[in-house]
């Protein structure tokens, strides 16, 4: 498919967020889509998808002007959208997935017809290098696989141009070059495609053509044989960006956190965190990485008071706690949630009253009776400043900024006040590379003030570069601490993907490398 976009334009109230942008890709090309949060990018592909209109601008495929009222119309031109979360649904198989929405039928009756869907599935599967049991339920399967089965589903509604929406986000490096494989594979076949990410190694690895859009325009369009991460960068944020963050060795003291026989059921009853036992120092970083889903989510609740362990003890500076998150919150504790929306902001509340959630009730904010609002808009106007926070007022709704933003108000609440523990979850998901300099430098610096922090990060560069240890969780326990000279991203990807600790030796490593960063099978 051949795709221009033409002056597209797209205002909201207050903001103009596509200004005249043209962008054209190629038939059986990667094309990588790199911006800064509020760039632009996520209205750009809504537009492309069908879910807005643009107020000036023309779409053209193949060479044909085409107006898309909804994504059905999208679909139907060829187009297809493999979002960050996946849009499956878990107790279905992968073929019932497919076909799902584009059901075929057969005899007089109408009885559906899994059997030519699930041929057509494993033609698809087989034709592209899609390793799926066509027949598997979606909830058993790893997240690797089930993205695979989102890209199925595209093709299996004859998608010739996939938008690929942060696809590596909660992937391990071998499933990232899996994937890359399967991009090759499709780029190959004539399918096009929209690469969107902020991985900057990702985008020079697998893209033929990169566009950067910088506050709603298109700043320019090269190619990974023409640029480097650095030219990227500044071509994203308009100035330098340091992409390694400088910090010099830890300082650790005692324990600030101490975790022991932890036991942690999730949403489903399911056992989600095992016996975990783990110690965070004060005045050092430990990144828990691993893949998404094995028990992270559920361990940070439980140290933050918002889930209640089934066994084992926290204690935090020494106290004992249970699930009680203001009394966590008094002893000093920092939380960046994963879930922005869910657990670290109320939609409906200002930028304003979104900064001071958990300290409206302490001075200066309060007098014990009535807030005092020239407190907390005076603080509210510093934060944004400081954490460039993008919003056109502080008296803003949280929820009509970008997830960018909404982060960085999370990330201006619990930086800015002292604490003797931070618990970051994802802190920097969805953040551009400017944030992301940012927010690693906040860190390291919360370390050097001597608090303890405890990192989990789905990103490997992240906690390859932040943690003075670094502790890998699989299975809903901790299956190995890696000091920072031993862990490298071969390494973690085994232990991530569940090789045992036993066999993830030097030999197992330097396999996995030969065979292009992907573990035998």
């Amino acid at each position: 498919m051949e795709l221009e976009l033409r002056g597209i334009t797209k205002r909201f109230p207050g903001v103009v967020a596509n200004e005249a942008i043209d962008l054209d890709v190629r038939p059986g090309e990667i094309h990588a889509l790199l911006g800064e949060n509020g760039a632009g990018k996520t209205t750009l592909m809504n537009v492309l998808y069908g879910l807005y209109r643009p107020d000036e601008g023309e779409i053209r495929i193949d060479g044909r002007p085409v107006v898309f009222h909804d994504p059905g119309d999208a679909i139907a031109a060829g187009i297809g959208m493999v979002h960050q979360h996946f849009m499956l649904v878990p107790v279905f198989t992968v073929t019932e997935n497919v076909m799902l929405g584009i059901e075929s039928t057969r005899g007089p009756f109408g009885f559906l017809d899994r059997a030519a869907a699930r041929a057509r599935v494993v033609e698809i599967a087989r034709e592209h290098g899609l390793a799926v049991d066509p027949d598997a339920v979606v909830e058993d399967l790893p997240v690797g696989v089930r993205q695979r089965v989102e890209i199925i589903k595209m093709l299996y509604r004859r998608s010739r141009l996939l938008i690929l929406d942060e696809p590596t986000a909660v992937l391990t490096p071998q499933e990232t070059d899996d994937l890359f494989a399967v991009m090759r594979s499709l780029r190959a076949s004539g399918t096009s495609i929209i690469f969107i990410t902020h991985k900057l190694n990702e985008v020079l690895a697998i893209a033929d053509r990169i566009t950067v859009l910088r506050r709603g325009r298109v700043v320019g369009t090269t190619t990974p044989a023409e640029a480097t991460r650095e030219s990227l960068a500044r071509m994203m944020v308009g100035r330098p960006v340091e992409l390694e963050v400088e910090k010099g060795p830890a300082r650790p003291g005692g324990p600030v956190l101490e975790i022991r026989g932890l036991t942690v059921r999730d949403d489903r009853g399911h056992f989600a965190v095992r016996d975990l036992d783990l110690d965070v120092r004060s005045g050092e970083i430990v990144a828990i990485a691993g893949v998404q889903g094995n028990g992270q989510t559920e361990l940070v609740e439980a140290i933050t008071g918002l889930r209640a362990p089934v066994a084992g003890e926290v204690r935090i500076a020494g106290r004992a706690v249970r699930f009680d998150p203001r009394r966590i919150f008094e002893l000093g504790v920092g939380h960046v949630p994963e879930d922005r929306l869910e657990d670290g902001l109320v939609p409906g509340f200002t930028v304003a009253e979104n900064l001071v959630l958990n300290t409206y009730h302490l001075r200066p904010f309060s007098d014990g009776l009535r807030l005092r609002r020239e407190s907390i808009i005076a603080t509210a106007r510093e934060l944004v400043e400081e954490f460039d926070i993008r919003t056109p007022s502080i008296f803003n709704d949280v929820a009509n900024l970008s997830g960018g933003n909404q982060q960085k108000v999370i990330v201006a609440r619990e930086f800015s006040r002292p604490v003797v523990l931070l618990v970051a979850a994802q802190p920097t998901r969805g953040l551009d590379v400017g944030s992301i300099e940012y927010i690693h430098r906040r860190i390291v610096a919360k370390r050097d003030e001597g608090a303890g922090v405890l990192l989990v990060s789905t990103e490997l560069d992240e906690a390859l570069s932040l943690g003075d240890r670094i502790a890998v969780m699989y299975g809903g326990r901790i299956v190995r601490i890696l000091e920072p000279a031993e862990a490298t991203p071969e390494l973690l990807g085994l232990l991530m993907g569940g090789a045992h600790p036993e066999a993830a030796t030097p030999e197992a490593v330097a396999a996995a490398v030969a065979a292009g960063g992907r573990p035998d099978a």
